[in-house]
């Protein structure tokens, strides 16, 4: 329900946009893209993706940034900021084939499951004007 409310919230904003990725209608991913009201602040955007494992490496995730990019250019966002766990290096060449850089590193910003601690690196796409 909390998940229903967030997606029918995103898709009534002027800067946020929410997309689901589904199959036999399950949904298996998902990528959300939110603008700021704030006018210092209403240029870019915060970019996530999440897509069930058992669906990596078919190109969804792919599919849903291309959407995402199409979109944030047809309303004007000129900067996207997203943050990546360092070894997840597919979706690092995946943003740095769309145009993101490597625009800082978190060191032991997060602990996982396995109780170790990784690194998130932070990523930002520019607007080509």
């Amino acid at each position: 329900e909390d998940f229903e409310k967030l997606i029918y919230k995103d898709s009534i904003g002027e800067k946020t946009i929410f997309l689901v990725a589904e199959v036999e209608g399950k949904i298996i991913g998902f990528s959300r893209c939110q603008g700021s009201k704030l006018s210092r602040f209403r240029h870019k955007a915060e970019f996530g993706i999440c897509i069930s494992k058992e669906y990596w490496g078919y190109g969804i995730g792919r599919v849903l940034l291309e959407n995402i990019l199409i979109w944030a250019d047809v309303v004007g966002i000129e900067k996207i900021s997203l943050t990546v766990v360092q070894t997840n290096t597919r979706a690092i060449q995946l943003y740095k084939k769309y145009g993101f850089v490597e625009e800082g590193l978190l060191i032991k910003d997060r602990i996982h499951k396995d109780g170790n601690y990784y690194n998130t690196v932070m990523m930002g796409r520019l607007l080509e004007k």
